[in-house]
């Protein structure tokens, strides 16, 4: 019995030995054409920055972003579909949709479209678009976007307008051009830096690609698993909040704006935002052990909206895309998007030099 027993273990250890390595995608670079770039632009969230920032400081990182010249700009905001799915599943998400969601009745009612009628429609126009549309088009498009819950992206065809063409009319009625004239000056970066960006460049859309799908994997576990996750954060986050700060205090101009958008992409960001919160958490030693928890959801939420993103370039190989997302989804956004065979990661760093 014990020869058997050793024999055994033998044959398993020579055949671990054997064993090919585990496939890396990295390994296999081979393609035919061009690379697909992809850069992804840490950003704070605007909404939270003091009063001295303005969003019209925003000048020279547009700037340098223009000059990249990307054709393809994906945004940290849910999608329609996705909105849809949250409200439909309501009890598993609990106040997901509530924070992160618009309803886009306002929006059926002014065009007739629900929507997921909405969101086919926006599908059908775009892929026959003119390379001259009318101003009545762009409006039309514009009502068609909020109806399927991409204000952003309704947001890139008003700001094509003329001035003076941006009025009620062709399924714009006085509701939704509220609704954009408050997008137009909102500090939000979908807005702020995506949707002007995208407008500048004459691109006609921008991509929604956050995703919180996963959030129903830890909102069941309630206010032990808040507290928790409050305690590591106040912990070990001390520091790079404090960091933080003293740079948001610098802001009140268009150059320090570009200063701040530089010290959110350095190179050792990433690092900086896992020990003072990832990495905290998953050291954490409660009995339940929330800190793994938690960051079992960051990482389903990041792989999920890298798949987002590309998704957005699958079918337009070499494509140049700008990932504008919060600063903290950085590190793992570059990291899922280098194990892809035909990505090469632009460094935001040198493009914001």
């Amino acid at each position: 019995m014990r020869l058997t027993m050793l024999l055994g273990a033998m044959l398993l250890a020579g055949a671990a030995e054997a064993r090919e390595p585990i496939f890396d995608p990295r390994a296999h670079r081979e393609f035919a054409g061009s690379p697909s770039e992809v850069l992804v632009l840490g950003t704070p969230h605007l909404s939270g920055l003091p009063e001295s920032f303005k969003p019209e400081s925003l000048g020279p990182v547009l700037d340098k972003l223009a000059a990249w010249k990307p054709n393809i700009i994906t945004i940290e905001s849910l999608s329609g579909p996705e909105c849809e799915m949250l409200q439909r599943y309501k009890a598993q998400y609990d106040d997901t949709f509530d924070t992160y969601c618009w309803k886009t009745d306002p929006a059926e009612h002014a065009t007739g479209l629900t929507l997921v009628a909405a969101t086919a429609e926006a599908q059908r126009l775009l892929a026959q678009w003119p390379l001259a549309p009318t101003f009545a088009q762009r409006r039309h498009l514009a009502a068609v976007f909020v109806a399927a819950g991409d204000r952003a992206s309704a947001l890139v065809q008003w700001l094509r307008l003329p001035v003076p063409e941006r009025h009620e009319g062709d399924g714009l009625d006085a509701t939704l051009v509220t609704i954009l004239r408050k997008a137009e000056t909102g500090r939000n970066e979908s807005y702020a830096l995506a949707a002007v960006l995208a407008a500048r460049l004459g691109l006609e859309r921008v991509f929604p690609a956050d995703d919180h799908s996963a959030d129903a994997t830890v909102i069941a576990f309630g206010k032990p698993y808040e507290a928790t996750m409050g305690r590591i954060w106040a912990a070990a986050g001390a520091n790079r909040l404090a960091a933080q700060k003293i740079e948001e205090a610098k802001l009140g101009s268009p150059a320090a704006t570009l200063g701040y958008y530089r010290y959110q992409n350095r190179s050792d960001v990433p690092t900086e935002a896992f020990v003072g919160d990832f990495g905290a958490a998953l050291k954490d030693r409660t009995p339940e052990l929330y800190g793994r928890y938690y960051v079992g959801w960051w990482e389903t939420r990041n792989l999920r909206m890298v798949a987002n993103i590309r998704a957005t370039f699958a079918a337009h190989p070499g494509a140049r895309v700008l990932a504008v997302v919060g600063a903290s989804h950085k590190g793992y956004f570059e990291a899922y998007l280098n194990m892809m065979h035909d990505v090469r990661l632009v460094d935001a760093g040198a493009v914001l030099r």
